[in-house]
């Protein structure tokens, strides 16, 4: 089993365990060992999937301003989580290939590794939620057929992304692509950079 196998085996293992409660404060059962990149992995898709299910309630029109506010705040601290695992995929990457001899012609990718196996996280919840759709037995059979025909694509657009970052991971251990690791940097969260928040301390 390749790295990418590992990423769709552990996902759909998330997203399903998830499901068996289908509850945004369901407690994590991570099974992994403690710290294993298939723990990091298990993880990121179950923040992933509360965060899917946290914008779903976030939208619902007539919530109470007080609780949506709430749930903003979470959603917040869901993305810095979820960038803070991506880090930590990339860094494993990293460290697993550091001492490939880069060819000298090396180019560096768009986007590194794990924001693409990042994408990869989000499919899995996309499939599994349209397939829910094409399942459902009170639509329409227009509804199913158009929902049927975004899951064709979704699960080409599954097969491509897993091959097209397959690639990407071969092209960085034979010293085609030149990996790097940049920190995201985000400022909105940090009471040192974001205005807002270090306006009220002075």
């Amino acid at each position: 089993m390749n790295f990418i196998q590992l990423c769709n085996q552990i996902f759909n293992e998330s997203v399903l365990d998830y499901h068996k409660t289908d509850h945004v404060d369901a407690p994590i059962i991570n099974n992994y060992e403690f710290k294993s990149i298939e723990y990091y992995l298990y993880l990121k898709n179950w923040i992933d999937t509360v965060q899917w299910h946290l914008e779903d309630i976030i939208r619902n029109p007539e919530i109470d301003p007080v609780e949506a506010l709430a749930l903003k705040r979470r959603i917040d601290k869901s993305n810095q989580d979820r960038t803070d695992l991506v880090e930590l995929i990339d860094s494993y990457l990293f460290d697993q290939y550091k001492d490939i001899q880069v060819k000298p012609n090396a180019i560096i990718n768009t986007e590194s590794p794990a924001w693409a196996i990042d994408r990869l996280s989000i499919l899995h919840l996309k499939i599994y939620h349209m397939q829910q759709e094409v399942d459902r037995k009170d639509s329409s059979a227009e509804h199913f057929a158009q929902c049927q025909a975004k899951l064709n694509i979704l699960l080409e657009q599954k097969v491509d992304l897993s091959t097209s970052i397959n690639q990407l991971i071969e092209d960085i251990a034979n010293g085609d692509k030149r990996m790097k690791v940049y920190k995201q940097m985000k400022m909105y969260n940090d009471p040192a950079l974001n205005p807002v928040l270090y306006g009220k301390s002075n």
